[in-house]
């Protein structure tokens, strides 16, 4: 277990590096598609501004971003490996290493205190989701606070199905600039109040390359706000809609709407059982 927890952490490291440093090729193709359609010159500076950075970030080998978040964890099991306290171990003991390593803004904060930990870790931070699967995967989903913050969920009555669009729209409206679009925006429904707003966040590691029919719809009403590349006006305010649902009680409709900004980070590594 001790060789385990050591490969575990390292996966956790490199993990971390990959989803700071370079941008998911389905997320750098979308940008590129809405640069190429749009047709506000303020809005076209944008996003060449943004892959300038791009370049830059790959080229030196640095975060493409100055907020690099704090972590979602997604661990893939298998049958084969236990679950133990020495897995969440090396998980922290990762971010640890990666906060130096890449290097990492020190972001995880007590609460009340606002004492810093230093290295990116605390009490229930990062947030660690376990998936039964066949291999041991890594999924490191990085969560900046710009985005972070214009998150909403509510509680829609079971009757306000068709107005699932419209708060999810209000929802981006409100955010105006602040999350640093052209977005990408996770939506949970169903489940229970927490659970929607965890389907909104995993939906945000699902490829943004092709949306179905109702994430095209929403997508479109976004679009049609103008808020634009960097809240300047733009043909393009949203990449893409994605969401996940689960079932939920017959009396309730929750719906979590979870905001990623341009830089859509996400890392995966194996781990060698």
């Amino acid at each position: 277990m001790d060789s385990l927890y050591k490969r575990l952490a390292s996966a956790v490291e490199q993990a971390i590096h990959q989803a700071e440093t370079v941008l998911p090729p389905d997320v750098e193709e979308a940008l590129h598609t809405a640069y190429d359609k749009e047709t506000n010159v303020i809005a076209r500076g944008e996003y060449e501004n943004i892959f300038a950075n791009l370049r830059v970030a790959k080229e030196k080998d640095v975060p493409i971003c100055q907020d690099t978040g704090i972590f979602v964890i997604y661990l893939t099991l298998p049958e084969t490996v236990p679950l133990t306290t020495k897995l969440y171990d090396a998980v922290f003991e990762g971010i640890r290493l990666a906060t130096k390593s890449v290097p990492l803004r020190p972001n995880a904060v007590d609460p009340v205190s606002r004492k810093n930990s230093r290295d990116n870790t605390g009490a229930g931070i990062p947030a660690i989701h376990i998936i039964p699967g066949d291999k041991l995967l890594v999924t490191v989903l990085p969560k900046g606070a710009g985005s972070e913050n214009m998150s909403q969920i509510k509680m829609l009555l079971p009757s306000d199905v068709g107005k699932i669009p419209g708060f999810v729209t209000s929802v981006v409206k409100d955010a105006g600039s602040r999350p640093c679009p052209p977005i990408i925006v996770g939506v949970g429904i169903g489940g229970t109040f927490d659970s929607a707003a965890s389907y909104a966040k995993e939906a945000l590691l699902s490829p943004i390359n092709v949306m179905t029919p109702f994430e095209k719809e929403i997508c479109g009403k976004i679009n049609e706000l103008g808020i634009g590349a960097m809240g300047l006006g733009g043909d393009t305010t949203c990449l893409a809609v994605k969401i996940k649902q689960g079932a939920c009680h017959t009396a309730s409709l929750p719906v979590a709407v979870n905001i990623q900004c341009w830089c859509s980070r996400r890392g995966i590594v194996e781990v060698e059982v």
